[in-house]
C-alpha cells in the first residue's frame, strides 16, 4: 500500500511538472488519468501491480 501512494504522489508530481514546464495541456492529463482509471479496472491490472511491485522490490534490493 505504501508503494502505490507514494507511486501516485510521484506521478502525480511528474504530471504536475509536465503541466506547467512543458507545456501539457489539461486534455491531455485528463486522457492519461481516464486511461490509468479505465486499465486499473481492467483484467491486466494484477500483472501490472506484480511486475510494479517485482521492480520496486529491485530496485529496493540494489546496494551502492
Amino acid at each position: 500500500m505504501i508503494l502505490s501512494i507514494s507511486g501516485v504522489v510521484l506521478l502525480g508530481i511528474i504530471c504536475f511538472l509536465f503541466f506547467r514546464k512543458d507545456g501539457l495541456k489539461l486534455s491531455h492529463a485528463f486522457v492519461c488519468a481516464l486511461f490509468g482509471f479505465f486499465l486499473a479496472g481492467s483484467a491486466i491490472a494484477p500483472s501490472i501491480t506484480a511486475s510494479t511491485t517485482s521492480l520496486a522490490a529491485l530496485l529496493g534490493g540494489i546496494k551502492l
